[in-house]
C-alpha cells in the first residue's frame, strides 16, 4: 500500500477539513455559534436562532417569504459551493472544455453556425480585390485570446502584440489592399509558441506546417481556447491551497444562505440521521456527564449514517448536505458493489481450486484479473447476473490451466459443475459469502472512518488480493464523509441531541 493507503485516517493538527480525519463534535463545535469560545473550551448549548430556523428544529417562528432574487441568488451560492468543494475532494480536479453532446440540436446549430463563418471569411478573401471585413473581426478577436494566456510580468509582449496586431494599422492596410493576412498568422502562432505549455507544442508545430490561411486560422483559435484552459488550471493549481484553507467556512455559508430560502432544507438529513441514533438509553443525570453522552451519540449516528450511504437505494434521493457529492457516492457504490462480487467470486473459486492453487499468488492475480476486466463495465444487479455465466467459464477455464501447468490433479465433471453454479448464484443478494464478504468491507470502511491514530488499518480476512482496490475506495470515501463532518457537524450535532432523551 502506499503512504496514504497505509493510514486513511491520518490527521493533522493543522487540519483545515480536507485531510482524511473525522472531526468530532469536541473538535467541530468548540466555539459558541456566534463565533465565541465558552470558558471551558466546550460547546455552548445555546444554539443561534440562525441554526435553529435553518435546520427546521424549531417551529414557533413565523412563516418567512422570501423573494425571487434571493432564491436565484441561493442557487448561485450552491453552484459556488460545488466547485469549491469539487477541488477539495478531488485532488485531480482539472476545468475541462464544455462541448455540446454529439447528435443534439446544440450540437448542429453549433456546428453549423462555425461552419458558416469559415465558409463566410473564405468567400471573402476569395474576392478580388479580397474583402477583410470577417477577417479583421477575427484578428481582433485573436488578439484578446493571447491577452488572456499572458501573465501579469509579460508587458513586453503584451505591448508587442498591441503594436503588430494594431485594429487601426490592420485596417489601413486593408484598405489599401496591402493586408498579409498570412504575415500575421505566422507571428500569432510564434507567440503561442513562447506562451504553451509542452503539451501544446505538437499542436503549434503542426500550425507551422499548415497551408491553407482558414485552416490555419482555423486551427489557431482552437488552440488559444486549449491554452486558455491551461492558464485557467495553472491559476486553479496555484490558488488551491487558500481555497481549501477557507472551503469549510464558505461551505458552511453557502449552506446557510440555502437554508435561509429552504425552511425544510435538511428534511432528508434528518431522516437519514435519526435513523442511527439510539433514543433507548437512559441518560445520565449529571451536566458534563450529559454532554458526553449527547457527543457520544452524535459520533456514533453519524458513522453509521455514513457506512449506510454505501448501500444507498438507487431511487432514493441522497441528505441534503451530500447532494454535492451525489455521483461520486453512486460512483463508489458501484465499485464497492463490483469489489464485493470479485472477492465472492475469488473465495468461492479458490475454495473448490485445493488448497494447492490457493498457496500459488501467480494464479490469485491472475484470476482476479481475469474477474475483473469481465466485471468491468457491470453497474447493478442485473448485469451481474448476465455476466456471471461467462465469468463462470473463464474461471473454470483458468483453473484447469493452472492444474495443467503446475501438475496438480484436475477437477472431474461434478466439481466443475458446482463451481458453475455456485458462482452464477452470486447474483443473489442473499448468497452468504457475498454478505460476508460486503459485511468485511463495511467493517473495513468503518474502521477507517472511526480511526483517529496513524496506525495502519488490517484488510479484510480472505480480501488480501483486493487491498490496492479496497484502499483506493476507502480514501476517496474517507475524504468525502470528513470533509462533509467537517463541514455540517452542527447541523448533524443539533439533529441527534434533539432526538435524545433529556435527563431527568
Amino acid at each position: 500500500m502506499s503512504s496514504d493507503d497505509k493510514k486513511l485516517g491520518a490527521s493533522d493538527p493543522k487540519d483545515t477539513g480536507t485531510g482524511p480525519r473525522i472531526r468530532t463534535q469536541s473538535e467541530c463545535s468548540v466555539t459558541s455559534d456566534d463565533g465565541a469560545q465558552s470558558s471551558s473550551g466546550k460547546r455552548q448549548r445555546t444554539t443561534s436562532a440562525q441554526f435553529m430556523v435553518s435546520s427546521g428544529l424549531t417551529s414557533a417562528s413565523p412563516p418567512k417569504f422570501v423573494s425571487l432574487e434571493e432564491i436565484m441568488q441561493a442557487a448561485n451560492g450552491m453552484r459556488d459551493m460545488a466547485l469549491v468543494h469539487q477541488i477539495v475532494v478531488d485532488d485531480d480536479f482539472k476545468l475541462q472544455k464544455v462541448e455540446p453532446e454529439p447528435n443534439t440540436l446544440h450540437k448542429m446549430v453549433n456546428d453549423t453556425m462555425r461552419k458558416a463563418f469559415w465558409d463566410l471569411l473564405r468567400n471573402e478573401l476569395a474576392e478580388d480585390p479580397p474583402n477583410y471585413t470577417q477577417a479583421l473581426v477575427l484578428l481582433e478577436d485573436i488578439k484578446k485570446g493571447l491577452f488572456a494566456v499572458l501573465l501579469p510580468q509579460h508587458t513586453k509582449i503584451k505591448q508587442q502584440i498591441s503594436e503588430i496586431l494594431d485594429s487601426e494599422l490592420i485596417k489601413q492596410q486593408a484598405e489599401n489592399g496591402a493586408l498579409d493576412f498570412g504575415h500575421y498568422a505566422h507571428y500569432v502562432i510564434s507567440v503561442m509558441a513562447k506562451l504553451c505549455a509542452p503539451v501544446r507544442d505538437e499542436k503549434i508545430k503542426e500550425l507551422t506546417q499548415t497551408t491553407d490561411v482558414i485552416d490555419t486560422f482555423k486551427g489557431i483559435l482552437e488552440t488559444l481556447d486549449l491554452m486558455k484552459l491551461d492558464m485557467a488550471n495553472f491559476t486553479l493549481q496555484m490558488v488551491r491551497p487558500d481555497i481549501i484553507a477557507h472551503s469549510v467556512e464558505l461551505e458552511r455559508k453557502k449552506f446557510a444562505d440555502f437554508l435561509a430560502v429552504q425552511s425544510d432544507g435538511l428534511e432528508r438529513t434528518k431522516k437519514w440521521l435519526l435513523k442511527h441514533v439510539d433514543t433507548s438509553e437512559v441518560p445520565p443525570a449529571n451536566s458534563a456527564s450529559y454532554d458526553s453522552f449527547v457527543k457520544t451519540a452524535v459520533k456514533k449516528a453519524s458513522w453509521d449514517a455514513f457506512i449506510d450511504l454505501m448501500d444507498w437505494d438507487e431511487n432514493e434521493p441522497y441528505p441534503e448536505t451530500f447532494l454535492i457529492d451525489e455521483a461520486r457516492l453512486r460512483d463508489l457504490q458501484v465499485k464497492t458493489n463490483r469489489l464485493t462480487a470479485i472477492g465472492t467470486i475469488l473465495l468461492v473459486t479458490l475454495s473448490h481450486a485445493g488448497p494447492d492453487l490457493q498457496s500459488i499468488a501467480e494464479f490469485k492475480a491472475s484470476l482476479k484479473d481475469h474477474i475483473s476486466i469481465l466485471l468491468q463495465s457491470i453497474q447493478n444487479d442485473k448485469d451481474l447476473k448476465q455476466v456471471l455465466p461467462n465469468v463462470a467459464e473463464q474461471v473454470i477455464c483458468d483453473v484447469k490451466e493452472a492444474q495443467k501447468k503446475y501438475n496438480f490433479s484436475g477437477m472431474n465433471d461434478v466439481s466443475e459443475t458446482v463451481l458453475r453454479q455456485q458462482i452464477e448464484q452470486i447474483s443473489n443478494e442473499e448468497h452468504k459469502i457475498r454478505s460476508l464478504v460486503r459485511q468485511r468491507i463495511k467493517e473495513f470502511f468503518m474502521d477507517i472512518i472511526e480511526s483517529s491514530t496513524a496506525a495502519p488499518q488490517k484488510v479484510p480476512t480472505g480480501l488480501s488480493s483486493l487491498q490496492r482496490e479496497l484502499a483506493a475506495i476507502a480514501g476517496q470515501f474517507l475524504r468525502i464523509v470528513s470533509h462533509n463532518n467537517t463541514v455540517f457537524c452542527i447541523y448533524y450535532y443539533d439533529i441527534v441531541a434533539a432526538a435524545l432523551p433529556k435527563p431527568a
